[in-house]
Parts: C-alpha cells; sequence; structure tokens
C-alpha cells in the first residue's frame, strides 16, 4: 500500500471483513469490472480453534481476534456489566459465534416492510436467504444448494439433546425438523453453518474462494480512523496499519460493514452522528444525524443449569485426560465427535402466551456446563439450557468516547427495561422448568443446579435473572433502516443526507429478528450486492 500522500484508489472500500464485509468483496469482485478493497482491523484467520466448531469456547476472551468489548453497569441486570465478544479477525463474528443457522420468523421481514422499509419483506428477503446457502439437505421452497454458505446438520449423536427435543414434545410443543422452513415454532434440531464439521465463516464461505482475484485487495491489521468528506460525499477512508496512516479512495461507494458496535463508530468519528456528541470530542459535524447510534437491541438469555447423573455430557469429556484426547483424534481424524459441538445442539421455540401471534422465546440446548461462558466447564456431569427473549423492547446507545478510535465505544444495552421483557423470562423460565422435569429427560436429571428449588416465586426468578442474565450476542439496530427522522439508512442502505456512503450489516435491522443474526446479516449483504451493483450500470 502507498502511503498516505498518495492514496490508493478503488472503485469500492469495505470496511469490515466479517459477516457481511466479506459478501460484499466477494459479489463486487465477482465480475472482474470493479476494484475492491476490505479493510480488516484484526488478523487473517489462522488460529485453529476458529476452525474447530467448539472452538468457539476458546477464542471468547482471546484478545487477538475478539474486541472484547464490555456495556456500562446494566440498571435492570443489579448494575452489572455485560461481556459483549464481538470478531476482529477475517470473517469477524462469523469466526468465533456458536455457529447457529436460525434466520428469524417470516413476520419478522414482514414487520420490517410494514414499517416502511420497502423491498424487506420475507417473500422479497427469501431469495437472498436460498442465494447464500448450501444447504446439506437439498433445495426446496426454503432452502437452497449450491450457494457459498455450507448449512449442515450436526455430527455428533447426543442422546441427551435427543431427549430435551422428545421432554419439549411430552410439554405440548410440536417436533419440528426446520427452525428456517415453514413455521418456527416447536422442538427440533438446530443446524449450523458448518462444512464436514469444519467451522464455515464468512470468511471461508465467501473470501476464500475470491481471494486470489486480481481486483480484489484484502488489507488485515487495519484500523479505520475516520472517512473523509467532499461536501456531504464520502470520498476516502483513513486506516492505520502496523503503525502507518493510510488512505483509501474509493471512486464509488465506500460500504461499512464493522458491525452493530463498530459501523456506528465510525460514522461517528467521521462526522456524522449526534451533534452535541461529536462537538464534545472536537469532532466537526458533516451531518447532524442524530439517530447514529441509537436503538441498539440484544438478546438477553438466562442459563438454567442441571447436574446429570450419567457422565454422558461435554464436561465428561473435558474433564478426563483420555476422553478428552480421544475427542481431539476423532475431529482431526474424521471431522465427528464431541468437538463439533455448536452453542446449541437442539432447541425450541415458543409463545409465553396465547395472545402472541408467533413465539417469543428461544431455548438454546447445550450437552455441557459452566458458570460463565468461556470459562472452565463445571467438574461434574452438567448440561445447560437457556430462555431468550425474541423480540424484546429494550433499547440503548452506543457512543464514542473519544475520537480517538482506538478507544473502545460506551455500549448501554438497557436489558430487562419494560415490563414486557421481565414478563417474557419469567414465563419463559416456568416452561422451560417444565419441559425440563418430563418423562424423557428423567433419567438424566439429578438436580437444578442454577438457579435451583429455592427460587420459585415471580420476584426471585426475576432477581435471577438481573444477577445472571448475559448476552446471545446478537446487537443490532444501531444504525437503523427506516424513513422517519432517527433512520440512519434509507431502503438502499444509503446513509441518508451523504451520497456515496452506505452502511451493510446487522445494524441496519429496524428491530431485533427472532433467531440468531449471522445468517440474516449475511442475506442483509447478498441483497445489498445486487443493489450496488445495479446503481452502478
Amino acid at each position: 500500500m502507498k502511503n498516505n500522500n498518495e492514496a490508493s484508489e478503488f472503485d469500492y472500500v469495505v470496511v469490515g471483513a466479517g459477516s457481511a464485509g466479506c459478501v460484499l468483496a466477494n459479489r463486487l469482485s465477482a465480475d472482474g469490472k470493479h476494484s475492491v478493497l476490505l479493510l480488516e482491523a484484526g488478523p487473517k484467520d489462522s488460529n485453529i480453534w476458529i476452525h474447530v466448531p467448539v472452538g468457539y469456547g476458546k477464542l471468547f476472551k482471546e484478545k487477538a481476534v475478539n474486541w472484547m468489548y464490555q456495556t456500562e453497569p446494566e440498571p435492570g441486570l443489579n448494575g452489572r456489566q455485560v461481556f459483549q465478544p464481538r470478531g476482529k479477525v477475517l470473517g469477524g463474528s462469523s469466526s468465533i459465534n456458536g455457529l447457529l443457522y436460525v434466520r428469524g420468523q417470516h413476520e419478522d421481514y414482514d414487520r420490517w416492510r410494514q414499517r416502511g422499509n420497502a423491498g424487506w419483506g420475507y417473500e422479497d428477503v427469501l431469495p437472498y436467504f436460498r442465494k447464500a446457502e448450501n444447504q446439506q439437505r437439498g433445495e426446496d421452497k426454503y432452502h437452497g444448494a449450491g450457494g457459498p454458505l455450507p448449512v449442515s446438520d450436526w455430527r455428533h449423536h447426543d442422546p441427551l439433546s435427543e431427549a430435551f427435543v422428545k421432554a419439549a414434545v411430552e410439554a405440548g410443543l410440536p417436533f419440528n425438523p426446520d427452525f428456517n422452513g415453514a413455521k418456527q415454532e416447536g422442538a427440533g434440531f438446530f443446524q449450523t453453518t458448518t462444512r464436514r464439521g469444519r467451522r464455515a465463516s464468512s470468511a471461508f464461505s465467501y473470501l476464500r474462494p475470491a481471494k486470489n482475484r486480481g481486483n480484489l485487495h484484502i488489507e488485515t491489521d487495519a484500523l479505520a480512523q475516520r472517512i473523509l468528506f467532499e461536501g456531504r460525499r464520502a470520498r476516502s477512508v483513513e486506516y492505520k496499519q502496523r503503525g502507518q496512516l493510510r488512505t483509501a479512495r474509493a471512486r464509488r461507494e465506500i460500504l461499512v460493514s464493522s458491525g452493530a458496535y463498530n459501523s456506528p463508530q465510525l460514522l461517528q468519528l467521521s462526522g456524522v452522528g449526534p451533534a452535541d456528541l461529536l462537538k464534545s470530542h472536537g469532532i466537526a459535524v458533516v451531518l447532524d444525524s442524530p439517530g447514529v447510534g441509537n436503538d441498539l437491541q440484544d438478546h438477553l438469555q438466562v442459563r438454567i443449569v442441571t447436574r446429570c447423573p450419567q457422565a454422558c455430557t461435554l464436561n465428561d469429556v473435558v474433564n478426563n485426560p483420555v476422553r478428552r484426547v480421544l475427542a481431539g483424534m476423532q475431529w482431526a481424524a474424521l471431522r465427528k465427535g464431541p468437538l463439533t459441538i455448536a452453542a446449541g445442539t437442539s432447541g425450541a421455540f415458543f409463545k409465553t402466551s396465547p395472545r402472541l401471534a408467533s413465539p417469543d422465546i428461544q431455548i438454546h440446548f447445550i450437552p455441557f456446563s459452566t458458570d460463565k461462558m468461556g470459562e472452565k466447564l463445571h467438574p461434574f456431569s452438567g448440561f445447560t439450557a437457556s430462555v431468550c427473549q425474541l423480540r424484546p423492547e429494550s433499547r440503548g446507545t452506543l457512543r464514542i468516547r473519544s475520537a480517538d478510535p482506538a478507544q473502545p465505544p460506551e455500549i448501554r444495552i438497557n436489558y430487562l427495561a419494560t415490563e414486557t421483557d421481565r414478563r417474557a423470562f419469567i414465563d419463559g423460565i416456568r416452561v422451560l422448568r417444565g419441559i425440563l422435569a418430563k418423562p424423557a429427560l428423567k433419567a438424566y436429571v439429578t438436580e437444578e443446579v442454577y438457579p435451583g428449588a429455592r427460587v420459585v416465586s415471580d420476584d426471585q426468578i426475576l432477581e435471577f435473572c438481573r444477577q445472571t442474565g448475559s448476552t446471545v450476542y446478537h446487537p443490532t439496530s444501531t444504525c437503523r433502516m427506516g424513513n422517519d427522522p432517527l433512520a440512519v439508512v434509507d431502503q438502499r442502505l444509503k446513509v441518508r443526507g451523504i451520497e456515496g456512503l452506505r452502511v451493510v450489516d446487522a445494524s441496519i435491522m429496524p428491530d431485533l429478528m427472532s433467531g440468531n443474526t449471522n445468517a440474516p446479516t449475511i442475506m442483509i449483504a447478498e441483497k445489498a450486492s445486487d443493489m450496488i451493483l445495479e446503481d452502478a450500470r
């Protein structure tokens, strides 16, 4: 790369090589007509634990590939700070996430459209889910085959995970063979973004096949400092790489794909955001856009830990040297076994009230247990089932702390700020406890470790949620799409009031969808790629 006084020039500059950025880099460079620069603040995805499915536990607090953010003290969680791991590596959070492929409900996207976002209803976005997907089960109305992103069934037989599904059916839920099909409601097994027992991040799925194209340039360890403007047109990106300040100029567009935390941070650092905030940090205001960093949402989870009388959990594998070595050999030789466990093996979606039109709770079941995610597994045989509220009402903010791009932003999520959110967790935990008490799980349950038999009343359950609730790692909506004055981007993901600048990632979601965010983020980037190329004609 050239020095700062000799700016390199490309048709498109993509900031962030995560779930969305890798898709953009592939699709925009595919026809050879456009030059693309992809900037990633982190390193290449060479860490072995990125590629082992269960490796997300090892990467949870690995600074080399993780931004390691923290929220401010959360009032709804008794003033606790909540750890926010985000990927800082090629593939972004898709290189360190729990691998679950859950798109959300049809109604989520229809709600986006009904809020004035034309072209974003379920029937509009389904073709892009299908285009991205290489579904192990083959192509049908809801799924694609032959796309870049492998979507696979789990490669490890686990009677404990199967028993959970049977127990949920005994509790009255329907068996659902496909959470991404006609309906989401029911109990079943999660599919994962894996290929033959290896993680399939967006870097693996989209970037690797494209990396040798002559018109695609990939720069790692390149932290974006700010976007530079000519009037209100975005022209170039200033970034720091190995101590050197560099500039990349965009002939056509700059595409910000840095995620729900780093995308609004970069806009604010560049002078696009709430004017008072920018002025307080000495940043010249390019556009007073008060919605930048607003409307932050995230999924909260509350975990029930159960002691198991049988030595059939991952705890037993990890804590036994012989079984641990055998599991490693099984994965190395066959890409099967306990090391293919994702952050949920089986699960369920249900309504806490018959008045609801669609499920408001997701259960993640995993055959291991720990005090906190990313820490050592318990010394006893145990498993975990967590309650996640799918559509929280609570919203928070993302604000820069200073004009220094290396300074972590101030994150306030406001978990459990509304009565609807609090009630959903109380009712959801009661339903989950009912499932765990069913006959199908009787042979696998000794006792409930957390919260324990003494936690019974609504107030006690809510207090347990406040004491232990944590993120499911799904921040969204900080550069929200819409038509109202606080919307940051329009339906084509162009930053309102600015030329030559789009945001393409989970931050543009009008609200949090009912599932895991990786799949819809990839869909957003697939759709955005088509819009960008259409506008280039």
